[in-house]
């Protein structure tokens, strides 16, 4: 049981990272991420139906749980839908680095609200998972215009959703049940399919081919899988520790490119990569 969390975080830094390497393939092949995020939504409902089979079916249903299960499903999906906007507005070069350093905030309210502590060799393990997060999230600068500074706050807020989802997993798994907060997560998601509909831009032809919504299901199953094995790697380790792991999912993209794609990382990638294998050995202790 000790180490449960670890099997679970690296279960979710996997899926995550595989997710991360096949996630543009619908995009490119004409199926928009707003559509994309559907699916997913709808990818979702397996995997929370699998966790209520494990607890028998005992969802629970007050108030307090029903708030703060769908709080937590309405920053982290309410945080992608506005990624896609922020993108839109500005450059991913440098939106993409920024928010996925999210968890500094998961840290921030872990320490100073749940009172989470590290030993010396997980604070070592903390900053280079930090850094290393920083560095494997590095994109090429193009030469695209960007329309105002709008795409500085989006990007903002979602840095801080998503950091405050991450918390109130940890935060919510005290008194609720993991299945449980995973469930309302899945309603919320479902809930912005509206949201994600109005932000598609249906003039432009769609991919409704195996190469668009089956594949991007496939695609996407992963992502929902990552999502509940990070809320059961949160109901039995630190949130300070699980959330830098898991935001290391880019190694395992990384390394699937270079394979699958022949693609080889320039010098800031390979220091991810060396940051991110180091941070994972130390965060295992």
């Amino acid at each position: 049981m000790k180490k449960l969390w670890l099997l679970f975080a690296l279960i979710t830094t996997f899926a995550w990272g595989v997710w991360g390497a096949f996630i543009e393939t619908p995009e490119k092949a004409g199926f928009p991420a707003t559509l994309g995020y559907i699916v997913w939504a709808i990818t979702m409902i397996p995997c929370a139906l699998v966790a209520l089979k494990i607890i028998n079916w005992k969802l629970e249903t007050d108030l307090r749980s029903v708030l703060l299960g769908t709080t937590i499903g309405l920053t982290g999906a309410g945080g992608q839908l506005i990624l896609f906007q922020a993108l839109r507005e500005g450059p991913a070069y440098i939106i993409f680095p920024f928010v996925s350093l999210f968890p500094v905030v998961t840290i921030f309210l872990s320490i100073f609200l749940l009172k989470e502590k590290a030993n010396r060799r997980q604070k070592t393990g903390i900053a280079l998972a930090l850094t290393g997060i920083l560095f494997l999230s590095y994109q090429e600068p193009n030469n695209g215009l960007t329309k105002g500074y709008l795409w500085i706050i989006l990007a903002v807020l979602v840095f801080i959703l998503w950091g405050v989802q991450a918390y109130l997993m940890k935060f919510s798994n005290e008194t609720m049940k993991s299945e449980s907060i995973f469930f309302y997560m899945m309603v919320a998601a479902l809930m912005l399919i509206p949201a994600a509909l109005f932000m598609t831009d249906f003039s432009q032809p769609v991919n409704w081919s195996f190469k668009g919504p089956y594949l991007a299901a496939i695609i996407h199953i992963l992502n929902s899988v990552g999502a509940l094995m990070l809320v059961y790697a949160l109901r039995y380790g630190k949130a300070i520790v699980v959330v830098p792991m898991t935001g290391l999912s880019p190694l395992i993209t990384v390394i699937l490119s270079l394979i699958i794609y022949s693609v080889m990382p320039g010098s800031i990638l390979v220091i991810g990569l060396i940051l991110a294998i180091t941070a994972i050995v130390l965060l295992s202790e």
